[in-house]
C-alpha cells in the first residue's frame, strides 16, 4: 500500500508515465548456490539466464546483483532445496507484474513435507506487513527498474528484507492467489515450536539487522516515534486492591487449579486478588473454581453474561469489575508464576520505571515443568530507546504482560483469543513506556492442550493476518500523529 494512498486511476496514469509495461520481458532466475538441476528447472521454465549469489539472501552481495542485471525482472528462489516449475509459471509471474505494474509478485504453492504434498496459501501484503518473517512462498519476482532505485545500509543478514522494505514504498506488491510452483519443505517443526524462533539467542545477530533495517524503513515513511513519552500519574484514582491477577478460562480443569494457587500463593505488603473470567466451561472447571472461591475471598470468579467473549472479551470483563485492583497482571490458565515475589516485583517496576504497560520474562516448560529450548524467552530485543518501533517488525512482546488499570480501561481489549495481547503493546507504547523486567517471573507450559501447538495453515494465516492488521492501523495512527 503506497503512503500516499493514490487513486487507482492516478496510478494507472503514473505507471503508464512510466512505462511499467514491459513489451517482451527478460526474466534471470537468482539462486543461491551452485546447482545444475535447480538451475535447469529455470531454464526450462522459460527463464533466460540464471545467476548464482552464493551466498545467504540477506547478504550485502544481493542488492548489487540485482541492480547490475541487464533483465527486465529477476525471479529469486530464496531456498535451496529441490523446486518444481511448470512451463506456464513463469508466464503468469510476468504477465501478472506487467498488467499490475507491481514492484513484487509472489503466489500461492505446494509444499512437499513427510512425502505429503499440501497446498500453502500465501496472504495479501498490506501496510503493516513489516515483520521479517512475512512469508511470500519461495519464489518471489521483483522488477529490476524498481530494485534500481532502492538505497539501503549494508548487512550482513537483512539485505532482502530491507530490499523488500523499500519496494514496498516504490509500487504495490502482488499477490497471485494461485499455485505455481512446488517446493520441498525441510522444516517439519509444528507451528507451536517455530514461533520462539526469532527470541532464540542463537538468532541474535541476525535480530539486530533486522531491527536497524526496520528502524531505517519507519524513519524514511515517517512512522517512526522518537523516544519521548507521557509520564504516569499513578495517584488519580483509589483502588480496594493494588493489583489483580486476571486469567480468563474456558475447559482448563487440568491446568487452572495450579494457575489459581501460583496467583494465591503470592507474598506481598500489598492487597490484592485473583480475578478469574470463566468462560462458560463445560469440562467441570466452573465447578472447580466455585469450590476454591469459597475457601479464598480473595478469588473473583466471574461467569460473564455474554456467550461470545474471546479472551480479549473476557479480559475486558475482569478489568471493569469493581474490584479489579490498581494494576492488572496475566496470568494463562495452564500457567504458573516463577515464585511467590512475581507480584511484588511487577507492581514496583511499574513504580520504579514509571510504565503504563509492564512485560516480564519466562521459561518454556512442559507440562512437568521440565526446561525446553530455548528456555528462557526475555525478549531482549526491547529497548527502551527502539522498543516500540520494533515491536511493529516482531509478532510478540513476552509474558507475564501487566497494565495499568485506568489506561486499559481506556484502551480497552479487541474481544478476540489471538493478538489481543499484540493489540495492547502496540496502543500502550504509541505514547507510553512500556517497562521490562528480564528475569524469569512465569512457567509457559507447552502441550497438547495449548491453543497454538499444531496451527493448520489457514490458522497460521488467519492470525498473521490478523497481527499485520494491527500493524497497519498502529502504523497509520503514528503516522499521523507525526504529521500533527
Amino acid at each position: 500500500m503506497h503512503w500516499n494512498h493514490p487513486s487507482l486511476l492516478n496510478q494507472a496514469k503514473e505507471d503508464q508515465e512510466n512505462n511499467r509495461i514491459i513489451m517482451n520481458p527478460t526474466v534471470t532466475a537468482v539462486l543461491l548456490q551452485h546447482d545444475e538441476t535447480l538451475q535447469q528447472t529455470f531454464l526450462n521454465a522459460g527463464v533466460n539466464n540464471c545467476v548464482v549469489l552464493g551466498k545467504n539472501i540477506g547478504d550485502a552481495s544481493l542488492l548489487p546483483l540485482l541492480q547490475n542485471l541487464a533483465t527486465d525482472y529477476a525471479l529469486l528462489y530464496t531456498k535451496t532445496s529441490p523446486l518444481e516449475l511448470s512451463k506456464t509459471s513463469l508466464k503468469r509471474f510476468v504477465s501478472v507484474a506487467n498488467d499490475t505494474g507491481a514492484s513484487m509478485v509472489y503466489a500461492n504453492y505446494y509444499q512437499v513435507m513427510n512425502g505429503q504434498t499440501s497446498v500453502v496459501p500465501t496472504i495479501e501484503y498490506q501496510m503493516g506487513s513489516i515483520r521479517d518473517d512475512f512469508n511470500f512462498g519461495s519464489l518471489v519476482l521483483v522488477r529490476i527498474d524498481d530494485v534500481k532505485e532502492v538505497v539501503i545500509d549494508s548487512y550482513q543478514y537483512a539485505t532482502w528484507y530491507a530490499i523488500r522494505l523499500a519496494l514496498s514504498t516504490i509500487a504495490d506488491f502482488c499477490h497471485i492467489d494461485e499455485v505455481l510452483y512446488t517446493e520441498m519443505e525441510e522444516d517439519t517443526r509444528k507451528s507451536g515450536e517455530k514461533q520462539f524462533d526469532y527470541v532464540n539467542p542463537r538468532n541474535r545477530a541476525v535480530q539486530i539487522e533486522m531491527e536497524q533495517a526496520c528502524t531505517a524503513y519507519l524513519k524514511e515513511t515517517g512512522v517512526y516515534l522518537a523516544p519521548q513519552f507521557k509520564d504516569v500519574d499513578f495517584s488519580g484514582q483509589t483502588f480496594a486492591n493494588e493489583a489483580s491477577v486476571i486469567i480468563p478460562v474456558r475447559n482448563r480443569v487440568k491446568t487452572v487449579a495450579d494457575a489459581v494457587n501460583s496467583a494465591l500463593s503470592q507474598k506481598t505488603s500489598f492487597p490484592f486478588n485473583v480475578i478469574v473470567i470463566d468462560n462458560h466451561s463445560t469440562d467441570g472447571t466452573t465447578e472447580l473454581l466455585q469450590e476454591m472461591a469459597a475457601k479464598d475471598s480473595r478469588l473473583v470468579h466471574i461467569i460473564p453474561a455474554s456467550t461470545q467473549l474471546g479472551i480479549g472479551g473476557c479480559w475486558m470483563e475482569g478489568v471493569n469489575n469493581a474490584a479489579c485492583g490498581k494494576f492488572a497482571v496475566q496470568l494463562d490458565s495452564d500457567d504458573l508464576y516463577q515464585d511467590e515475589t512475581v507480584l511484588t516485583q511487577i507492581v514496583e517496576a511499574f513504580y520504579a520505571q514509571n510504565c503504563a504497560m509492564l512485560i516480564g520474562s519466562y521459561t518454556m516448560t512442559n507440562f512437568d515443568l521440565e526446561v525446553l529450548p530455548p528456555g528462557l524467552i526475555d525478549h531482549a530485543e526491547w529497548t527502551p530507546e527502539n522498543g516500540r518501533n520494533n515491536a511493529l517488525r516482531i509478532n510478540g512482546l513476552g509474558a507475564p504482560r501487566a497494565f495499568f488499570t485506568p489506561l486499559l480501561r481506556e484502551y480497552g481489549v479487541p474481544n478476540v483469543s489471538y493478538g489481543e495481547d499484540y493489540a495492547l503493546g502496540l496502543r500502550f507504547s504509541r505514547e507510553y513506556q512500556i517497562g521490562r523486567l528480564y528475569n524469569s517471573l512465569y512457567l509457559c507450559r507447552r502441550w497438547e492442550g495449548n491453543s497454538d501447538a499444531a496451527l493448520a495453515i489457514d490458522k497460521v494465516n488467519a492470525n498473521n493476518f490478523y497481527k499485520d492488521k494491527l500493524r497497519t492501523i498502529e502504523m497509520a495512527a503514528r503516522l499521523q500523529m507525526n504529521i500533527e
